[in-house]
C-alpha cells in the first residue's frame, strides 16, 4: 500500500510552514493515519551568510509558502490536509492535486538524505567597503564585482592618486553604512 504514494505539494501562507507541518503531523498521529501520510516535509538548506566580516549559519526554507507531503491520496486524506489551518490549497490545476513526478522528487532531494551548503553575502557591486585585514587593512574602497565562486571581491581603492582594483576575499572587507 505505501509503494502507491506519492509526494504532493500544499501551499500555506507565508510562514505558516512549520505550523502546518505540526498540524498535520498531529492530525496523523491522533487518527492513526501513518499508512497514508507517510511524511510531512518543509525542506531547508543551511546557508553561511557573511554580514560585515561575520559568518553565521542560518537555515532557510527551500520552498517558502510550500510543504510537501508523501501519502496516498483519497477523499479522506485530501479532506484532512485541504482543512487544515494554514494550508490554502493542494498545487495542481484546480481543486485536482499533481503529484510532483519522479524527476522532480530527484531534482528536490526527497528520496535522499545530505544537503548542501550554500554561502549568501551582503556584498554588491557599488557598495563602499572598508578593508580589515591584510596589507590594505584600513583602506576604503568600492567594489567593482563579487565572485561567489571564488568567494572573493574586487575593490577598487585609490592608491597613489589612481584607482587599483584589488582582489580580497570577502572575510576582509565590511560593509560601509
Amino acid at each position: 500500500m505505501q509503494d502507491q504514494a506519492r509526494w504532493y505539494v500544499v501551499h500555506t501562507y507565508s510562514g505558516y510552514e512549520n505550523k502546518v507541518k505540526a498540524n498535520i503531523e498531529k492530525i496523523v498521529e491522533n487518527r492513526g493515519m501513518h499508512d497514508f501520510i507517510l511524511e510531512v516535509a518543509v525542506p531547508t538548506q543551511d546557508v553561511v551568510e557573511v554580514k560585515n566580516g561575520q559568518r553565521k549559519t542560518v537555515s532557510r526554507k527551500v520552498f517558502p509558502g510550500y510543504v510537501l507531503l508523501k501519502m496516498i491520496m483519497d477523499d479522506d486524506t485530501w479532506y484532512i490536509v485541504r482543512n487544515t489551518r494554514g494550508v490554502t490549497s493542494f498545487v495542481g490545476p484546480g481543486s485536482k492535486p499533481v503529484p510532483l513526478s519522479e524527476t522532480e522528487v530527484a531534482s528536490m532531494g526527497l528520496e535522499e538524505e545530505g544537503e548542501t551548503m550554500r554561502e549568501v553575502i551582503d556584498l554588491n557591486e557599488d557598495d563602499s567597503v572598508s578593508i580589515g585585514s591584510g596589507p590594505f587593512e584600513g583602506s576604503v574602497g568600492i567594489i567593482k564585482e563579487v565572485n561567489h565562486s571564488k568567494r572573493t571581491v574586487i575593490v577598487r581603492l585609490s592608491m597613489f592618486g589612481r584607482e587599483t582594483p584589488v582582489e580580497l576575499d570577502f572575510m576582509q572587507v565590511r560593509k560601509v553604512d
